[in-house]
């Protein structure tokens, strides 16, 4: 049974907001807007639950440490601001991945990142 606490729906909250995947400092400094006093050892504590659960997916970059977002959401992919190191969804997947794949080979699953600057940060916004 889930526990409702007002850490939870903080961070719930923050990252149903933000719209893209939030690494935990970023979420630290999202839901502590809402509830000062917040700590790290919190969110990473309801992190663990609430991707347990089901409720949260990490998405993870190769080379960095998770981010995450709400679960649920339609397949996608997501781009990383090399500046900011930001990640934002992707609204499609480009999809027939299969012949890229070598002749014979069965395609199973598929990831796609996509790197470069963000509006803000390529607008000097950031």
């Amino acid at each position: 049974m889930e526990r409702r606490t007002r850490q939870r729906e903080a961070i719930r909250q923050a990252l149903a907001v933000a719209d893209r995947p939030l690494s935990p400092q970023e979420l630290l400094a999202r839901a502590s807007r809402a509830l000062p006093g917040l700590g790290i050892a919190t969110v990473y504590r309801h992190l663990t639950r609430l991707d347990r659960e089901g409720a949260l997916r990490a998405v993870v970059l190769p080379g960095e440490p998770s981010r995450y977002e709400i679960a649920g959401k339609d397949h996608h992919h997501h781009f990383r601001c090399r500046a900011c190191t930001a990640v934002f969804e992707l609204p499609h997947c480009p999809g027939d991945f299969e012949r890229l794949a070598p002749s014979g080979f069965l395609v199973e699953n598929h990831e796609l990142f996509l790197m470069g600057l963000c509006a803000g940060c390529r607008d000097g916004q950031r």
